[in-house]
């Protein structure tokens, strides 16, 4: 290198940097302000709700490296999106949330090798060994993730749009457990496998515009048998930059990426919390209900994912509603459905929207663990304490908090199809007489060792090596 070219003290890259750092200080504070300023629509200000703002943001901070600094859309790797560190927007406690940055313009191959995968054709589980997740859904969509403005603005039509998707209906896997999906703005030619184009045509509402590319590719593995399935390792290759290397970071760059991580922070501190407040309504303030309106104690009508619910699987149809409960009560929730939904799941969270420790209390039960009723009937009770019964969700805790319920479909029914759900109040008292009588008593040892599964599973779901 020619010593001449390079400045004895980078004084300008000096300046650069640290007035980007300043920048993302200044967002930080501002992401900050939303834990404790009510005009940012934070929860009470109980010593939890505090203690756990701060460990919202910090997860926020977390993610927000990785996206501002390792997200490439030429050198692409699988991240998570939420995981047991970094918990947001009412998520689901049997999922990895997986994502990764790519260019429409450009190819892409995705591979993975699945266990025995028998119960994604319909078939009945393997009796012993490795199972592939209950469910696995890939999506390719254009646009910002939810929540990076802070804008509700971003829910508008057009704001994000979606490309396609391929989940285990369709999915071709080899003998193996092998399968590999191409994602492009073309089909190669001959080519019959896994595919999913990158590239649309103008929308209708700029004919004359460009074509549109996606991205990322994203999506979800679903988790029922939390003692057997395992998480499938996904890779993916750029195919029009394999083998080749990016250029080293500098100051430029360095300073782009610290504004980024910034912006990424703030937006999603203050978005999620005015989604909350102002299309949810989950501090019970608006006049006007609203479509998606979150009762207390009580659940909404069920409705399928779009930009008005934030985003969200796109073969989900979600309910949710608030509990709130003293001591000594408890709520009962029943929901029924027709068809056969391939995942169904009740999760709660607390007023930022984490799910509570799923590991270590069963805060959440998805279909695989639940205990169905001979009517057909899924009942669970929401409780501060065991009371015995196979359904209970424990709120580890919290007096109040998100109601979250899922039902995930290949192909979704008609709306007249659809799961309904209700709940109410009781005592604890009445629980045990809430449930059919046939309804079996689950003992502390009983109860013990389905955390101790629990506990592993999520060790196993989301190890480090």
């Amino acid at each position: 290198m020619d010593s001449a070219s390079v400045s004895p003290d980078n004084k300008e890259s000096k300046e650069r940097l640290k007035a980007a750092w300043d920048d993302l200080i200044a967002e930080l504070q501002l992401a900050r302000d939303a834990i404790d300023n009510p005009a940012f629509f934070p929860p009470e200000a109980s010593d939890r709700n505090l203690a756990e703002g701060y460990r919202y943001l910090a997860g926020f901070m977390h993610h927000a490296v990785e996206r501002a600094f390792h997200e490439d859309a030429d050198f692409p790797t699988f991240r998570n999106g939420l995981s047991v560190y970094n918990k947001s927007t009412i998520d689901n406690a049997d999922a990895i949330y997986f994502y990764a940055p790519i260019d429409g313009k450009k190819h892409y191959r995705v591979h993975g090798n699945i266990a025995d995968h028998r119960h994604w054709r319909g078939e009945a589980r393997a009796e012993s060994g490795p199972l592939a997740p209950q469910y696995l859904i890939f999506e390719v969509h254009s646009g910002p993730m939810s929540g990076d403005s802070g804008d509700l603005r971003e829910l508008a039509a057009g704001g994000r749009t979606g490309f396609g998707s391929l989940d285990t209906s369709s999915l071709s896997v080899a003998d193996n457990g092998d399968f590999e999906l191409l994602l492009g703005p073309e089909k190669p030619a001959g080519y019959s496998g896994n595919f999913v184009c990158t590239r649309k045509p103008p929308s209708k509402r700029n004919p004359d515009g460009d074509d549109r590319y996606a991205d990322y590719i994203s999506g979800r593995q679903l988790f029922y048998d939390w003692g057997r399935e395992q998480a499938i390792q996904l890779n993916i290759s750029a195919l029009d930059t394999e083998g080749c290397s990016p250029p080293a970071l500098d100051s430029e760059r360095g300073a782009e990426q610290l504004r980024h991580m910034g912006g990424i922070i703030r937006g999603q501190m203050h978005f999620w919390l005015t989604f909350y407040e102002k299309v949810l309504n989950c501090n019970q303030r608006a006049v006007e209900q609203g479509r998606y309106f979150m009762p207390v104690n009580a659940y909404n009508q069920p409705n399928a994912a779009s930009g008005d619910t934030g985003g969200g699987m796109s073969t989900n149809i979600y309910a949710g509603g608030i509990f709130d409960l003293a001591d000594d009560e408890a709520l009962l929730i029943e929901a029924s459905y027709s068809g056969e939904p391939v995942y169904t799941s009740i999760h709660l969270g607390n007023l930022w929207g984490e799910s509570p420790d799923y590991a270590n209390h069963q805060s959440s039960l998805n279909g695989f663990q639940t205990q169905m009723s001979a009517d057909g009937i899924q009942r669970w009770v929401v409780a501060h304490r065991d009371p015995g019964v196979p359904n209970w969700i424990d709120t580890t805790g919290l007096r109040r908090g998100f109601l979250s319920n899922r039902w995930a479909y290949c192909q979704l029914p008609e709306q007249a199809q659809w799961p309904q759900i209700k709940a109410r109040k009781i005592s604890f008292d009445e629980i045990a007489s809430s449930f059919p009588t046939d309804t079996p008593r689950i003992s502390a040892a009983q109860r013990k060792a389905a955390i101790a599964e629990r506990q592993q599973h999520v060790q196993r779901r989301f190890r480090v090596f």
